[in-house]
């Protein structure tokens, strides 16, 4: 922040903060999530999923994120062992349609190889996630684990849960 340079007539100024400083929101720490920052409408940091470290984004208004948000994160390391098989089934069915049309040929395969996968459980070695996002869809508050799959390098894919309840994978999903 930059002290106000305008003149004020002999009072003295408490103007201490930049324009755009009047809205920006302060930091929330979380005591299971750490610190969490806004950025473009949602609150930002990193979650331990999976063994690895995966963005975070949490839907909020501008003095804090959602607690229902900040629950159903909170709640994630501890659901992904059931979430897991239940992910890894259709993951491995939103690969089939890819392995039916590489077998006859219509599969552009630019770059690395197209995976051979044989059963649910060989998905892993193939995705990777990308991010959680808690955040309400269709007035539920929904869990959206992104993943970015080697079938299908133009899109990453969304595995969206309400609290345990899968409720869809989702083809296309953007980054939060």
């Amino acid at each position: 922040m930059r002290p106000c340079r305008r003149p004020c007539a002999g009072l003295i100024c408490q103007t201490s903060f930049s324009m755009f400083g009047l809205f920006k929101s302060i930091p929330y720490h979380d005591p299971k999530l750490g610190v969490l920052k806004r950025s473009r409408g949602m609150w930002r940091g990193t979650i331990q999923l999976a063994s690895q470290p995966v963005e975070l984004a949490l839907s909020g208004t501008r003095r804090g994120p959602d607690p229902k948000a900040l629950a159903a994160a909170c709640d994630a390391p501890g659901l992904m062992h059931g979430w897991r098989p239940i992910i890894e089934q259709a993951l491995f069915e939103h690969y089939q349609p890819s392995l039916d049309a590489w077998r006859r040929g219509k599969f552009d395969t630019v770059g690395a190889p197209f995976p051979l996968i044989s059963s649910p459980a060989g998905v892993w070695d193939h995705v990777r996630l990308m991010f959680l996002v808690a955040a309400p869809i269709g007035g539920v508050m929904m869990t959206e684990l992104g993943y970015d799959t080697a079938w299908d390098t133009e899109h990453t894919v969304g595995a969206r849960f309400a609290g345990s309840e899968f409720i869809e994978l989702n083809g296309s999903v953007g980054a939060p």
